[in-house]
């Protein structure tokens, strides 16, 4: 009888080596959900094996009607079988047969099918989704003589024994050991090329950071290449990318602000003996929010330290596709080289290209840390940064003026955005329509100092106001010129992004780009996390997940909260048609407005659905307090995709602001009025 070897996956329980086979058998599929071996053998050689194409495989035998020689078990039905031909390992020397086992798979475990630690082994193999190959001694003919040839060459004589990439690992405990001290990816994971780095990240920022952590947690070596240039005056910030340091961490921190200096009056009509007039120390809120980053910056690097990756605070430039020139603050140079690279650079603030522009304004890069109070301020731009920090900035108030060119919050649904705007001026906020700044002239030194702005409306009427401070918030461009893009064959869209295919790829297959440099991205800091991640889990764990960037939802903070998530009702009668939209809204009134003896009306609801769809929500808006935490709660909802019958469906919790979209009965289709209602 001729002995072979097969692949399978699980196997019958035997304490037995010895086998009667027959001369064809079939394969069990038992213990995982893998292998489609009806194109697959077992090993690599041409001579004795092939290597499977399945994920995971388990070599031995094990076949219905295949009996156990001497055990008490015996096997007449193995579940779901896949067939395929046998293995011959006639006159095979048991040494060699050890030896090409090990020299031919990435991960081979000797193992028996009776053994619970050779099923933990590979329970956890699985759950890591490792591929591997393991030969189960109990179901070969000689395999108690391959084992005897094991344990000459490992000094083991147990099972698992393990061997990754050649090397012996050794058994179960020795296995789970590295796994528990994040030693065994990195084993697995070993590179085979010669470059310094497995990846290279060039940006500190939020997606970045999140991709390079989790490609160290996958065993490669790592580096992030981060240096922030200065802005015209001077200033630049720690690791950690634009969100932290000067965007979506000290801008809510500072509507926080503003929002609190409101609660105080509100406070008075809650039986509170506060002042009637409050000051607020501008240098003080500045200085607590700094320490906050600061705290945030030190973190980031810290966990980089921990995660084993090299962090260069230096320039990166491609030089040619696999090598970056970094030069650091010092003027220092250094040749890197590495297998991929994942462009992360994000964008800077854009300035108009007018007198004085680059010279006196400042942009979001520089209010946050400000070192003295801002005092008279114009925004120019209609972004979501300029109507940002121009509520703060009134909400704390200061005196703030926003030029808009022509719309407000362009992307956005615009019947929420000139509600918006309607709020902020009966707030304090003053706007200069249809206009944009010719030139920006220093009259007085000092801080603030005095600006004359001259600008030029639609109708060609010059427009001059003097100002202590110039906010620019008209765009962001990406940061991807000159840093060697094209040394490297990067293609780039017009608007200088980097052109990507599905899974974030650039135009040369090993370079990626996420984040605000992608072209047709969001720039949201959150998709640019899940997409760093899920990028490292897809290139170094073999997982294919991507990142969707549909449904994705987001708030505008606004001093009235804007959040929304799916299409403005703009974007949906664009893409359904507007016969085939209903949008149902309604004011609603915040319980805590109603004895601070706020306005009824300023807060909006709505839901904009597709009629032939079974009316499927594909545009949720909020505007009022808190709109970012309903938002992102009601968002899963739009991403399973939700209808207005299970909004509906949908018990409340009262009362609270959130409980109006289960509520929401008006079309606007009606006309009928939409005025906020009682309890």
């Amino acid at each position: 009888m001729r002995s072979i070897v097969v692949v399978a996956v699980g196997g019958v329980t035997s304490r037995l080596t010895q086998h009667i086979i027959p001369r064809y058998c079939t394969t069990t599929t038992q213990y995982s959900r893998h292998i489609h071996t009806s194109r697959a053998s077992v090993w690599a050689s041409r001579s004795y094996f092939r290597r499977p194409t399945s994920i995971y495989g388990t070599v031995g035998v094990c076949g219905s009607n295949v009996k156990v020689v001497g055990s008490s078990l015996e096997s007449s039905k193995g579940g779901s079988f896949v067939s395929m031909a046998p293995i011959t390992t006639d006159n095979i020397n048991p040494g060699e047969v050890v030896d090409k086992s090990i020299a031919q798979n990435k991960v081979m475990i000797f193992s028996k099918s009776s053994c619970p630690f050779c099923l933990k082994i590979k329970g956890l193999l699985k759950s890591l989704n490792v591929e591997y190959v393991a030969l189960e001694l109990d179901q070969i003919k000689n395999g108690a003589e391959i084992q005897n040839a094991l344990l000459e060459k490992s000094g083991q004589r147990t099972v698992p024994n393990v061997y990754i990439n050649g090397e012996h690992v050794g058994g179960a405990d020795k296995t789970f050991s590295l796994h528990t001290q994040g030693e065994l990816l990195p084993l697995i994971n070993k590179s085979t090329h010669n470059y310094d780095y497995d990846m290279v990240v060039i940006g500190g920022g939020s997606g970045g950071l999140a991709a390079s952590k989790e490609t160290a947690n996958l065993g490669m070596k790592v580096a992030v290449c981060d240096f922030v240039t200065p802005t015209p005056k001077g200033t630049t910030w720690g690791l950690g990318g634009t969100c932290v340091n000067v965007g979506c961490i000290p801008k809510k921190l500072m509507h926080q602000s503003a929002i609190l200096g409101g609660e105080l009056k509100d406070s008075r009509e809650y039986g509170w003996d506060t002042p009637e007039t409050v000051t607020h120390d501008w240098g003080r809120m500045v200085e607590a929010i700094q320490n906050h980053i600061g705290s945030l910056n030190w973190g980031y690097r810290v966990a980089l330290r921990e995660k084993k990756v090299d962090y260069l605070n230096a320039y990166a430039t491609f030089t040619d596709p696999h090598t970056i020139k970094t030069v650091d603050r010092r003027g220092k140079e250094k040749i890197i080289t590495s297998d991929k690279f994942l462009v992360a650079t994000g964008g800077r603030p854009r300035y108009p290209d007018i007198p004085g522009a680059k010279e006196h304004t400042i942009t979001s890069d520089d209010i946050f840390s400000l070192p003295y109070a801002p005092g008279k301020t114009l925004l120019v731009g209609a972004s979501y940064i300029s109507l940002e920090c121009a509520g703060f900035l009134a909400g704390l108030g200061y005196d703030t003026t926003v030029m808009v060119r022509s719309i407000l919050l362009r992307g956005f649904d615009q019947q929420i955005a000139e509600k918006i705007g309607a709020y902020m001026e009966q707030h304090g906020v003053k706007f200069i329509r249809g206009a944009v700044p010719t030139s920006i002239e220093k009259i007085e030194e000092g801080t603030p100092g005095k600006l004359r702005v001259t600008a030029k409306t639609t109708d060609g009427e010059e427009v001059v106001d003097e100002y202590n401070t110039v906010v620019v918030a008209i765009g962001r461009d990406p940061c991807t010129s000159g840093i060697g893009l094209e040394n490297a064959g990067v293609d780039l869209a017009k608007n200088g992004k980097v052109v990507v295919e599905k899974g974030e790829q650039s135009s040369v297959p090993h370079i990626y780009a996420i984040g605000d440099v992608m072209e047709g991205g969001l720039e949201l800091t959150p998709v640019a996390i899940q997409a760093g991640r899920l990028l490292a889990r897809r290139l170094y764990r073999k997982d294919s997940l991507q990142t969707d960037y549909v449904n994705v939802p987001t708030t505008v903070f606004t001093p009235l909260e804007y959040g929304c998530c799916g299409l403005s009702e703009e974007a949906a009668i664009d893409k359904y048609g507007e016969d085939d939209i209903e949008v149902y809204h309604s004011s609603y009134q915040p319980l805590e407005f109603t004895v601070a003896h706020r306005p009824e009306n300023d807060c909006y609801a709505k839901l904009v659905c597709v009629k032939s769809e079974n009316e499927k929500v594909v545009g949720f808006h909020i505007l009022g307090p808190n709109a970012g935490e309903i938002t992102q709660g009601f968002s899963i909802g739009l991403k399973l995709g939700a209808t207005k019958a299970d909004f509906d469906n949908l018990i409340g919790i009262h009362p609270t602001t959130a409980e109006i979209f289960t509520t929401l009965n008006i079309t606007k289709r009606s006309g009928k009025d939409v005025s906020a209602q009682g309890c």
